[in-house]
């Protein structure tokens, strides 16, 4: 910011507004648990999408099965980042997968946005999931989340917390009660609860057991 600029405005209407960095907890599963009701948004050209974050995990300092365990790539980069920025990725070469970087500059943790509840711009993520017949199923998984909201590597490295088409919000709607799990489809450190969701919410991914 320049001098004698001032901040942008963190209220963007009635409900929603920015997060502020200093909202955030410096701690990975705190922040997987913070999270849990938030918001998530996307301003792309053709309009507002967003969705509340219902279902997050976990990949804290020292975690086998997160991207930083074996040191800074090229790759991971942006998991380095002071927290609340976005770590996206490709996985499996099929999925984009959108993370929150979580700790503090130059200390490598994550969290995983694993499903969220649409909010804003349904059509749009009906057209761009393509596939998905219910609107449950429009973000119940982290590759379907990135498909509606609409983010790919472009939005690697972008602050979550910074004016910008990319964001963290949080709004007036509460949350409900939180569900721990151990997350799925983890082979490294896999008996580690680490996986946060609001309980039963139709737009949690995976079976009912894990829902509820």
């Amino acid at each position: 910011m320049l001098p004698g600029e001032r901040p942008p405005p963190t209220r963007v209407d009635g409900r929603l507004r920015r997060l502020r960095r200093a909202e955030l907890p410096i701690d990975t599963v705190q922040l997987a648990r913070y999270l849990i009701g938030r918001v998530v948004v996307h301003d792309t050209d053709s309009g507002r999408l967003s969705g509340r974050i219902v279902e997050t995990e976990a990949y804290p300092v020292g975690d086998a099965a997160g991207h930083a365990f074996r040191g800074r790539t090229q790759r991971n980069r942006s998991l380095f980042l002071k927290r609340g920025h976005a770590y996206v990725y490709l996985n499996y070469g099929i999925w984009f997968l959108l993370n929150v970087s979580s700790e503090s500059p130059g200390v490598g943790g994550g969290v995983l946005l694993r499903a969220i509840e649409p909010l804003q711009g349904i059509d749009q993520m009906m057209a761009a999931v393509g596939g998905a017949t219910r609107l449950a199923d429009l973000g119940r998984g982290p590759g379907r989340l990135t498909k509606a909201l609409r983010v790919d590597l472009a939005q690697d490295g972008v602050d979550l917390c910074a004016a910008g088409p990319l964001w963290l919000g949080t709004h007036a709607q509460g949350r409900g009660a939180i569900g721990t799990s151990i997350r799925i489809g983890i082979t490294r450190d896999a008996d580690r609860r680490l996986r946060f969701y609001e309980r039963g919410n139709a737009h949690v991914s995976g079976a009912r057991k894990w829902r509820q």
